[in-house]
């Protein structure tokens, strides 16, 4: 993953323990106060948001402390489309161009230019160098895409 991307993640994980995890801690405490928590619905709403709350805890947790994080300042790849690299892009039947940045699963957002690495148009692109075109299997048909920017920022 990036570093934006793991900086994204330790910013979520501290709203949700900092945050988050009092104001449902405080909201269980009053659900109880109001007596037998049996039949309490506001009681089984909180311990249900708790639930969800700790795994995903638990779950930003593991993918930090397991995540590779690569500095795409520090990348020499000669030119080749690589994990973390930002591509312009033409597309050939129409002529628009696009922009996208290679990112971890995590970190992807098509809106804002961030593909997966995992995605069509990664997978074609990776190894690719500038001038190279590319055939991506899209939704609406096959797709030709000619590189014409490669960088690491």
């Amino acid at each position: 993953m990036t570093r934006r991307g793991a900086d994204r993640l330790r910013e979520e994980l501290k709203r949700l323990k900092s945050v988050e995890r009092p104001r449902i801690v405080k909201a269980i405490a009053e659900a109880r106060a109001h007596g037998d928590i049996s039949e309490n619905a506001e009681f089984h709403a909180a311990k249900e948001q708790q639930s969800f709350l700790e795994g995903r805890i638990a779950e930003l947790e593991h993918k930090l402390a397991n995540a590779q994080i690569v500095d795409i300042t520090q990348l020499n790849a000669d030119g080749k489309v690589v994990f973390g690299a930002t591509v312009g892009l033409v597309d050939a039947d129409s002529g628009s161009t696009l922009r996208y940045q290679i990112v971890g699963e995590d970190e992807a957002d098509s809106k804002q230019g961030l593909i997966s690495v995992h995605s069509p148009i990664a997978r074609a692109l990776i190894g690719k160098s500038e001038g190279d075109v590319v055939e991506v299997a899209a939704p609406g048909g096959a797709r030709e895409l000619e590189i014409v920017k490669v960088t690491y920022v």
